[in-house]
């Protein structure tokens, strides 16, 4: 199976467009080496892939032509026990300390676009 396809059939990335792009990019790679899109994907290879800011390494468990639900689709990979860590290291520190200016929504009130006014102003 193409490993730009099983990307996709995973959930890893909605499209398979941007699997491709991924995989040309540098972002995927099988047993530590750099891919083309359709290199075949065989069960128990490893793969890692960086993916919306997460870094993940998998096992291949399972292929499957179809994308099937999200349930199903976890099933056709096992997450290494270092990544699954690491991630929920990553998450809890998301957590304690957000980015600045996370908790902004919207368009700044009237106060508040004033004082940005007179901030810039002022340089």
């Amino acid at each position: 199976m193409r490993i730009d396809k099983w990307l996709w059939a995973a959930r890893f990335f909605k499209t398979r467009s941007l699997a491709n792009q991924a995989i040309e990019g540098g972002h995927v790679r099988l047993n530590g080496q750099a891919v083309k899109p359709a290199r075949e994907l065989r069960v128990g290879d490893n793969l890692d892939i960086v993916a919306g800011g997460s870094h993940w390494t998998v096992i291949v468990s399972g292929l499957n032509e179809q994308r099937r639900p999200a349930v199903e689709a976890q099933q056709l990979y096992e997450e290494t026990p270092e990544c699954a860590a690491r991630r929920a290291a990553e998450k809890e520190e998301r957590r304690l300390a957000p980015a600045p200016g996370s908790d902004l929504r919207g368009r700044p009130t009237k106060k508040a676009r004033r004082q940005l006014r007179g901030f810039n102003e002022g340089f």
